[in-house]
């Protein structure tokens, strides 16, 4: 499984992409499960965000969703953090 994330806006507007691949990690089944609960809280069509706020795109196996702060759920606040911190 793919997960990217695309995060866009914030006070400087500077845009950072990341993504990581699960083939072959030990704990895939853990990251499949929570891309499967954040991809199911998201939108077809990016939201209108707050000013200085960010917005996200995730995409999981070609599929895409958009979220923005600050309502973003649990699940999809805890997967775009893993995926910027541990993507490439």
């Amino acid at each position: 499984m793919r997960i990217q994330v695309r995060r866009t806006g914030g006070f400087a507007g500077i845009e950072r992409v990341a993504e990581v691949d699960t083939a072959g990690r030990t704990d895939a089944g853990e990251w499949h499960a929570l891309a499967e609960r954040a991809v199911a809280d998201g939108r077809g069509t990016p939201p209108v965000g707050v000013p200085d706020g960010f917005s996200y795109q995730i995409r999981v196996d070609g599929r895409t969703v958009y979220c923005a702060d600050p309502r973003l759920s649990e699940a999809q606040r805890q997967l775009i953090s893993l995926v910027l911190k541990e993507g490439s």
